[in-house]
Protein backbone atom coordinates (compact mmCIF):
# COMPACT_ATOMS: atom_id res chain seq x y z
CA UNK A 1 0.00 0.00 0.00
CA UNK A 2 1.27 3.53 -0.89
CA UNK A 3 0.98 5.64 2.42
CA UNK A 4 1.60 9.69 2.77
CA UNK A 5 3.28 10.61 5.71
CA UNK A 6 2.26 14.18 6.48
CA UNK A 7 4.62 15.12 9.41
CA UNK A 8 7.42 17.69 10.47
CA UNK A 9 9.48 15.26 12.80
CA UNK A 10 12.70 13.67 10.75
CA UNK A 11 12.76 11.06 13.87
CA UNK A 12 9.36 9.99 12.85
CA UNK A 13 9.64 9.70 9.16
CA UNK A 14 12.74 7.35 9.42
CA UNK A 15 11.40 5.37 11.94
CA UNK A 16 8.00 4.87 9.54
CA UNK A 17 9.89 4.78 6.60
CA UNK A 18 11.82 1.07 8.16
CA UNK A 19 8.96 -0.15 10.06
CA UNK A 20 6.18 0.27 6.72
CA UNK A 21 8.82 -1.13 4.34
CA UNK A 22 9.55 -4.10 6.62
CA UNK A 23 5.78 -4.85 6.02
CA UNK A 24 5.73 -4.22 2.24
CA UNK A 25 4.24 -0.65 2.45
CA UNK A 26 5.70 1.91 0.61
CA UNK A 27 5.81 5.43 2.23
CA UNK A 28 5.97 9.25 1.25
CA UNK A 29 6.72 11.61 3.29
CA UNK A 30 5.83 15.64 3.14
CA UNK A 31 7.06 18.13 6.06
CA UNK A 32 4.58 20.47 5.62
CA UNK A 33 0.50 20.99 4.99
CA UNK A 34 0.74 22.36 2.05
CA UNK A 35 3.02 19.84 0.14
CA UNK A 36 0.83 17.06 1.85
CA UNK A 37 -2.33 18.54 -0.11
CA UNK A 38 -0.20 18.11 -3.67
CA UNK A 39 0.98 14.82 -2.85
CA UNK A 40 -2.44 13.55 -1.84
CA UNK A 41 -3.78 14.39 -5.16
CA UNK A 42 -1.72 11.77 -6.54
CA UNK A 43 -4.31 8.48 -7.13
CA UNK A 44 -1.51 6.38 -5.92
CA UNK A 45 -1.34 7.42 -2.34
CA UNK A 46 -4.33 5.26 -0.57
CA UNK A 47 -4.11 6.04 2.92
CA UNK A 48 -2.55 9.59 4.91
CA UNK A 49 -0.71 10.02 8.50
CA UNK A 50 -1.77 13.44 9.32
CA UNK A 51 0.35 15.45 12.08
CA UNK A 52 -1.85 17.62 13.66
CA UNK A 53 1.32 19.82 15.15
CA UNK A 54 2.59 20.80 11.49
CA UNK A 55 4.31 24.41 10.60
CA UNK A 56 2.33 26.83 9.07
CA UNK A 57 -1.22 25.13 7.62
CA UNK A 58 -1.77 22.50 10.77
CA UNK A 59 -3.11 19.34 10.21
CA UNK A 60 -7.04 20.78 11.11
CA UNK A 61 -6.84 22.59 7.68
CA UNK A 62 -5.00 19.65 5.72
CA UNK A 63 -7.62 17.26 6.65
CA UNK A 64 -10.42 20.38 5.61
CA UNK A 65 -8.84 20.67 2.56
CA UNK A 66 -8.03 16.66 1.85
CA UNK A 67 -11.53 15.70 2.66
CA UNK A 68 -13.32 18.07 0.10
CA UNK A 69 -10.85 16.75 -2.56
CA UNK A 70 -10.64 12.95 -1.83
CA UNK A 71 -13.54 12.07 0.38
CA UNK A 72 -12.75 8.57 0.81
CA UNK A 73 -9.27 8.86 1.35
CA UNK A 74 -8.34 7.20 4.84
CA UNK A 75 -6.73 9.79 7.01
CA UNK A 76 -5.41 8.84 10.42
CA UNK A 77 -4.11 11.65 12.77
CA UNK A 78 -1.47 11.33 14.22
CA UNK A 79 -0.26 14.03 17.15
CA UNK A 80 1.13 14.69 20.73
CA UNK A 81 -1.78 15.86 22.46
CA UNK A 82 -4.06 13.83 24.10
CA UNK A 83 -6.72 16.05 25.44
CA UNK A 84 -10.67 14.86 24.03
CA UNK A 85 -11.48 18.28 22.88
CA UNK A 86 -8.28 17.79 20.06
CA UNK A 87 -9.60 13.78 19.54
CA UNK A 88 -13.69 15.07 19.28
CA UNK A 89 -12.00 17.96 16.78
CA UNK A 90 -9.92 15.83 14.53
CA UNK A 91 -13.05 12.77 14.25
CA UNK A 92 -15.41 15.36 13.48
CA UNK A 93 -13.58 17.33 11.12
CA UNK A 94 -13.45 13.75 8.87
CA UNK A 95 -10.61 11.65 10.09
CA UNK A 96 -11.14 8.04 10.30
CA UNK A 97 -8.66 7.13 13.23
CA UNK A 98 -6.30 8.78 15.93
CA UNK A 99 -3.21 8.08 17.27
CA UNK A 100 -1.60 9.89 20.35
CA UNK A 101 2.98 10.32 20.04
CA UNK A 102 4.43 8.55 21.13
CA UNK A 103 3.19 5.50 20.08
CA UNK A 104 4.21 1.60 19.37
CA UNK A 105 4.50 0.37 16.13
CA UNK A 106 2.61 -2.52 16.56
CA UNK A 107 -0.06 -0.37 17.21
CA UNK A 108 -0.23 1.63 14.09
CA UNK A 109 0.12 -1.38 11.90
CA UNK A 110 -3.14 -2.71 13.46
CA UNK A 111 -4.92 0.64 12.96
CA UNK A 112 -3.80 1.00 9.56
CA UNK A 113 -4.75 -2.83 8.57
CA UNK A 114 -8.62 -1.73 10.34
CA UNK A 115 -8.41 1.45 7.90
CA UNK A 116 -7.21 -0.85 4.93
CA UNK A 117 -9.96 -3.53 5.75
CA UNK A 118 -12.37 -0.53 6.15
CA UNK A 119 -11.13 0.91 2.77
CA UNK A 120 -11.68 -1.88 0.51
CA UNK A 121 -15.77 -2.80 1.95
CA UNK A 122 -17.24 -1.75 -1.06
CA UNK A 123 -20.55 -1.29 -1.76
CA UNK A 124 -20.58 -3.60 -4.92
CA UNK A 125 -21.90 -7.12 -4.56
CA UNK A 126 -19.28 -8.83 -7.32
CA UNK A 127 -15.70 -8.10 -8.91
CA UNK A 128 -14.61 -8.56 -11.82
CA UNK A 129 -10.99 -9.28 -13.29
CA UNK A 130 -10.54 -10.69 -17.17
CA UNK A 131 -12.84 -13.45 -17.04
CA UNK A 132 -12.62 -14.00 -13.02
CA UNK A 133 -15.79 -13.30 -11.52
CA UNK A 134 -16.80 -13.25 -7.43
CA UNK A 135 -19.99 -12.65 -6.00
CA UNK A 136 -19.56 -10.99 -2.50
CA UNK A 137 -22.84 -11.53 -0.98
CA UNK A 138 -23.26 -14.99 -2.09
CA UNK A 139 -20.17 -15.93 -1.34
CA UNK A 140 -19.65 -17.79 -4.91
CA UNK A 141 -16.84 -17.73 -7.82
CA UNK A 142 -16.29 -18.04 -11.30
CA UNK A 143 -13.76 -18.73 -14.15
CA UNK A 144 -15.33 -18.01 -17.28
CA UNK A 145 -18.48 -20.16 -17.33
CA UNK A 146 -16.82 -22.58 -14.41
CA UNK A 147 -18.12 -22.15 -11.16
CA UNK A 148 -15.16 -22.69 -8.73
CA UNK A 149 -15.91 -24.24 -5.02
CA UNK A 150 -14.01 -22.91 -2.72
CA UNK A 151 -13.00 -22.82 1.24
CA UNK A 152 -13.70 -19.58 3.24
CA UNK A 153 -10.30 -18.36 3.50
CA UNK A 154 -9.63 -19.48 -0.84
CA UNK A 155 -12.63 -17.04 -1.15
CA UNK A 156 -10.74 -13.81 0.91
CA UNK A 157 -7.51 -14.85 -0.68
CA UNK A 158 -9.29 -14.65 -4.08
CA UNK A 159 -11.32 -11.19 -3.29
CA UNK A 160 -7.44 -9.65 -1.74
CA UNK A 161 -6.25 -10.88 -5.04
CA UNK A 162 -8.87 -9.47 -7.22
CA UNK A 163 -9.17 -6.13 -5.18
CA UNK A 164 -5.35 -5.46 -6.28
CA UNK A 165 -5.14 -6.93 -9.90
CA UNK A 166 -1.51 -6.12 -11.15
CA UNK A 167 0.07 -5.23 -8.08
CA UNK A 168 2.72 -7.25 -6.34
CA UNK A 169 1.58 -8.26 -3.04
CA UNK A 170 3.84 -9.30 -0.36
CA UNK A 171 3.39 -12.24 1.80
CA UNK A 172 3.57 -10.00 4.93
CA UNK A 173 0.62 -8.00 3.35
CA UNK A 174 -1.62 -10.96 2.56
CA UNK A 175 -1.11 -12.74 5.86
CA UNK A 176 -2.09 -9.00 7.41
CA UNK A 177 -5.07 -8.69 5.16
CA UNK A 178 -6.21 -11.90 4.19
CA UNK A 179 -5.43 -14.11 8.25
CA UNK A 180 -5.66 -10.57 9.87
CA UNK A 181 -2.84 -11.41 12.59
CA UNK A 182 0.95 -12.54 12.27
CA UNK A 183 1.96 -15.10 11.74
CA UNK A 184 5.66 -17.19 12.94
CA UNK A 185 7.33 -14.91 9.83
CA UNK A 186 9.17 -18.72 8.74
CA UNK A 187 5.27 -19.99 8.54
CA UNK A 188 4.39 -21.00 4.36
CA UNK A 189 0.87 -20.69 5.34
CA UNK A 190 0.42 -18.05 1.92
CA UNK A 191 2.10 -20.27 -0.46
CA UNK A 192 0.34 -23.30 0.63
CA UNK A 193 -3.27 -21.38 0.15
CA UNK A 194 -1.78 -19.72 -2.96
CA UNK A 195 -0.94 -23.44 -4.27
CA UNK A 196 -4.55 -24.55 -3.37
CA UNK A 197 -6.27 -21.20 -4.84
CA UNK A 198 -3.97 -21.85 -8.30
CA UNK A 199 -4.81 -25.53 -9.12
CA UNK A 200 -8.88 -24.64 -8.29
CA UNK A 201 -8.36 -21.86 -11.06
CA UNK A 202 -6.70 -23.46 -13.48
CA UNK A 203 -8.14 -24.31 -16.75
CA UNK A 204 -7.72 -26.64 -20.00
CA UNK A 205 -5.20 -24.64 -22.06
CA UNK A 206 -4.77 -21.99 -19.57
CA UNK A 207 -2.71 -21.59 -16.43
CA UNK A 208 -3.60 -19.81 -13.58
CA UNK A 209 -3.85 -15.93 -13.43
CA UNK A 210 -1.82 -16.10 -10.14
CA UNK A 211 1.90 -15.69 -10.57
CA UNK A 212 4.94 -15.89 -8.97
CA UNK A 213 6.73 -12.44 -8.71
CA UNK A 214 10.52 -14.38 -7.31
CA UNK A 215 12.02 -12.90 -3.97
CA UNK A 216 8.77 -10.66 -3.44
CA UNK A 217 5.30 -12.28 -3.65
CA UNK A 218 2.54 -12.91 -6.06
CA UNK A 219 0.55 -10.86 -8.66
CA UNK A 220 -2.76 -11.83 -10.21
CA UNK A 221 -2.62 -11.51 -13.79
CA UNK A 222 -5.84 -11.11 -15.82
CA UNK A 223 -6.96 -14.10 -17.65
CA UNK A 224 -8.06 -12.46 -20.72
CA UNK A 225 -4.88 -10.64 -20.83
Amino acid sequence: MRILLVEDEPRIIRLLERGLGAHGHQLVAAENGEDGLLMANDAGVELVILDIGLPGMDGHQVLGQLRARRPDLPVLMLTARDDVSSKVRALDAGADDYLTKPFALEELMARLRALSRRRDQQQASAIEVGDLRIDLLARRAWRADREVELAAREFALLEYFMRHPGQVLTRTQILEAVWEYDYDPGSNVVDVYVGYLRRKLRSEGDGSPIVTVRGTGYRLESPAD
